[in-house]
């Protein structure tokens, strides 16, 4: 898993670490198991890509063991 810096604030500057889950709704949560509020956080707008993809909707998203998931902070236009 891959943190985007705005993330980084609740990892203490941790930026990649490895979680087991099988799903992107386990990842949430077990991310906010060790960082909490990391969860609130991602709710505000976060895109989420899957090795490589950009996920719309990621909720209920499966993962396989070894995917790369990356959190992105949002895109403001102006």
């Amino acid at each position: 898993v891959f943190l985007d810096f705005n993330l980084q604030r609740f990892t203490n500057g941790v930026r990649e670490l490895t979680v087991d889950a099988t799903s992107v709704k386990s990842l949430v949560t077990e991310l906010d198991r060790r960082y909490p509020g990391v969860s609130q956080a991602l709710d505000s707008g976060f895109a989420l890509a899957i090795d490589g993809e950009v996920i719309a909707n990621p909720g209920y998203e499966k993962l396989s063991d070894g995917s790369e998931v990356r959190f992105l902070s949002p895109i403001q236009g102006g």
